[in-house]
């Protein structure tokens, strides 16, 4: 595989972390979380140790992308391991369930922001498919910038994108940090801000108050604030493309996640400053009843700044999966087609394209809230098999990168314990739903053991046969029409794929 060209940069690897970690999480879980502590001062203790407990995870996996360099996060270091059965499991879930109904969930809540700033109202047919069109649009749109350069293009519209989602948030920070300082004094009271300022530090007089600190509470309240700092290994998802690896990762998990913890924790010191116990614990819309609370007449803008912020989440949520995919497909666990590379911006553009299809079809599957709680279980075991992997090469003391950021050995133990900590949580709080991850587990590791291990249907020569003819078919296909040459691997030569070789030089003519 020849050396990428287009590295990613210190602020772009940091707007990435950014634009993936803060979208909709900060605007649904905070009421979860007081309705499990019941106190200002526990929901703010329970913000601050989530951010913790992510910091620890994200330098464990930075040194994972560091010591490990290839693109594909958890399943490239499982497939490391030689623990591929395990991987293809956790593949499955992660490439058909949880990411492209993520996707879809993301690009819904922001038609729903959208229609809600602008007022759009219409009767129901029209307008369940209006939101669809926009959502689907969106999604097409952020599809076509990631087929070209990842640094001249995607990059800036990252940078961009997580500038717009601190815009958001500064606007409910410095609305509540000004009533909080000024308005407490009764200074002078505009129409755009709040109408009726008395008893809004109550809130703060007794922090603890009422505090609930039985383990089920607050496990639950962690589940939620963790839920709102997932995305911290987007990094590892495309470690590749990354420029000096060591440092940049480093340093972006650092100033990003620092950054985020501060943003988060400002803003529900906002909400409760503005919002009682009471109407925070209600609220279905948190940053709109803030809005609508603290910025009078200028409501309106806070449907569309959220709506902007999830643009940011989309295209995160796009990186990961399509890299994530494409990495699958290169160890040859998925056909060889979605491996294929944009010879000219090196992008997974068939990934992108398989991964964008998968979104739009989820999005008809009704309730995707539920789809992603049945696989939350999952998504903790896989990152407990991350940890005991890294464990693993650690004390086995196996060769790594030399160039790598290496943590005291007590961080992976520690965040293991954490994982696992949480995947029995699962089962004890929420047996049916783990159950239904076990069973899409199941399914998982049963078609490895089918049509991929080689004591499978791969041992049969008729079946080998047909599957090779498809594979290179479909792989010739996917050349002509989007313009890729399949990727093999670091250290597999391209010219010894069939397909490759048979579309090569009219590749190379094409983009000369």
């Amino acid at each position: 595989m020849p050396t990428r060209s287009q590295k990613m940069g210190l602020i772009g690897a940091i707007s990435y972390i950014i634009g993936n970690i803060v979208g909709s999480g900060i605007f649904i879980t905070p009421k979860y979380i007081l309705n499990e502590v019941h106190s200002v001062g526990m929901s703010l203790t329970i913000w601050l140790l989530s951010a913790l407990i992510a910091l620890l995870g994200s330098f464990c996996y930075v040194e994972l992308g560091t010591s490990i360099r290839v693109s594909g996060g958890d399943f490239a270091y499982l497939c490391f391991m030689k623990w591929n059965s395990i991987a293809f499991m956790f593949m499955c879930i992660s490439c058909t369930i949880i990411f492209p109904a993520s996707l879809a969930l993301q690009a819904q809540t922001f038609a729903e922001y959208v229609f809600r700033g602008a007022n759009v109202t219409l009767d129901p047919n029209s307008d369940y498919w209006a939101k669809k069109l926009l959502g689907f649009s969106l999604i097409l749109l952020l599809m076509f910038m990631n087929n070209f350069s990842l640094k001249t293009l995607v990059q800036r519209f990252s940078i961009f994108a997580s500038l717009a989602k601190i815009a958001a948030t500064l606007t409910i920070i410095v609305s509540g940090f000004y009533l909080l300082i000024f308005k407490c004094f009764s200074l002078i009271k505009s129409q755009f801000f709040i109408k009726d300022v008395s008893a809004r530090t109550e809130n703060l007089k007794e922090p603890f108050k009422e505090s609930v600190i039985a383990p089920g509470n607050l496990v639950t309240a962690l589940f939620s604030g963790l839920f709102s700092y997932d995305g911290w290994d987007i990094l590892n998802f495309g470690a590749e493309e990354i420029e000096n690896p060591k440092r940049t990762m480093s340093l972006s998990i650092l100033i990003g996640m620092t950054s985020i913890a501060a943003l988060y924790i400002a803003v529900n010191l906002s909400y409760f400053v503005v919002l009682s116990t009471t109407q925070f614990s209600q609220s279905s819309a948190v940053a709109i009843d803030f809005a609508r609370e603290a910025l009078g007449s200028a409501a309106f803008v806070m449907p569309i700044m959220i709506a902007v912020l999830l643009i940011g989440s989309l295209n995160s949520t796009l990186f990961q999966a399509s890299r994530c995919l494409q990495v699958v497909s290169r160890k040859g666990h998925l056909p060889s087609c979605i491996s294929g590379l944009s010879p000219v911006s090196e992008s997974p553009r068939v990934a992108l394209f398989v991964h964008v299809s998968l979104a739009l079809l989820v999005s008809f599957m009704g309730d995707m809230d539920q789809l992603i709680t049945y696989v939350s279980f999952a998504q903790w075991s896989q990152r407990s098999f991350t940890m005991a992997a890294l464990i693993w090469v650690r004390f086995r003391n196996q060769p790594l990168h030399p160039e790598r950021l290496q943590l005291p050995i007590i961080f992976p133990i520690i965040f293991l314990i954490v994982c696992s900590g949480m995947v029995v949580t699962s089962i004890i709080e929420n047996l049916k739903s783990s159950l239904i991850g076990l069973g899409v587990l199941t399914t998982g590791i049963t078609l490895y053991w089918v049509f991929v291990w080689e004591r499978g249907l791969p041992k049969f020569e008729t079946y080998k046969s047909i599957a090779h003819d498809l594979n290179d078919g479909t792989t010739k296909f996917a050349q002509i029409v989007f313009n890729v040459m399949p990727d093999r691997g670091l250290h597999e030569e391209l010219d010894n794929d069939p397909a490759v070789s048979s579309g090569k030089q009219e590749l190379l003519e094409t983009n000369k």
